[in-house]
């Protein structure tokens, strides 16, 4: 029986095969046929005399000796990666790609004009920019950065809060001509409101008086949007009130398009946070951009540290 050595090259390919679950999606990612990502994890397998996956038609599932190997390899390779940083000079250990997701709405509107500066100091990193108000799993889809909004609850990830994204109540001015302004929190039970779906508790508003007590309202309507960007038109076009992060509509309200609901009145805030992948946070170039994208991002309208 031919015998086999355990590889930077093999180790790399079992990683990616155990974080993405499916051979042919890491094909894809080195530019190599399916043949040789399935030669590589055999011939890994074969050096260290152990199955380290489990297979079926369509994945790939680690074993538990693979479980072990994977957590022992992510150390390797990430040292061998700082290492190897350590001895290029700056230029050099600048260059390369980072992966950053984005709350769609936010990325559009803010997050992209920060990764264009980012860029301009830093000539030598690519950037693959993905904008998702999906949770995604950030390792299995090779992802460094994230940026989220709302509660987390996954530990393994490094977590950089950034602030509170404040809220606000919205509507156009044609809507609050024709439906009245409301001068308490009652009067909006009766009103057509904009729905996000998706997120947690949009079926009720939450509202903090200048005197500090709390109202706790219902909320509804006939139209739900899953998208930031399309609540924000649909407040333009004049079909009902709803909350909104300030950084959504602050041009909006600055121009007289959308004029606050209950301006006395405050809205619960979101957490914003910053997700890194434990086994890239170590990169230059990736803490580079983690620092860069924390300091603007408490310049962005309505984030609050």
């Amino acid at each position: 029986m031919e015998q086999y050595d355990v590889t930077l090259d093999r180790m790399r390919t079992f990683v990616r095969i155990a974080e993405r679950g499916n051979l042919t999606a890491v094909a894809r990612e080195f530019g190599h046929g399916q043949s040789t990502i399935t030669r590589h994890l055999h011939e890994l397998e074969q050096a260290l005399g152990v199955s380290l996956f489990t297979r079926t038609t369509r994945r790939v599932a680690l074993t538990d000796e693979g479980m072990r190997y994977y957590e022992h390899c992510l150390k390797i390779l990430c040292l061998v990666e700082q290492a190897s940083q350590e001895m290029r000079d700056t230029q050099q250990a600048t260059a390369g790609t980072i992966r950053i997701s984005c709350t769609a709405a936010l990325g559009v509107l803010h997050i992209s004009q920060l990764i264009f500066a980012f860029q301009d100091s830093h000539p030598g990193i690519r950037i693959e920019f993905s904008l998702t108000d999906e949770r995604i799993d950030l390792v299995q889809e090779g992802v460094d950065i994230a940026l989220r909004l709302g509660p987390l609850t996954d530990s393994a990830l490094k977590l950089r809060a950034l602030g509170e994204s404040h809220r606000v109540l919205v509507a156009s001015p044609v809507w609050l001509a024709a439906h009245g302004r409301p001068q308490v929190p009652a009067d909006l039970i009766d009103l057509e409101g904009i729905r996000l779906s998706r997120v947690q508790g949009s079926d009720r508003l939450v509202l903090l008086g200048p005197d500090g007590r709390r109202t706790t309202l219902p909320f509804r309507g006939r139209l739900t949007v899953d998208h930031g960007l399309a609540a924000r038109e649909v407040f333009l076009a004049g079909r009902g009130f709803g909350p909104a992060h300030l950084w959504l509509v602050e041009d909006c309200l600055a121009d007289g398009r959308l004029e606050r609901v209950l301006p006395d009145y405050e809205l619960t805030s979101s957490p914003l946070s910053m997700l890194i992948s434990p086994e890239r946070a170590g990169l230059t170039r990736v803490r580079l951009c983690v620092d860069f994208l924390a300091e603007k991002i408490a310049g962005i309208p309505g984030i609050v540290r």
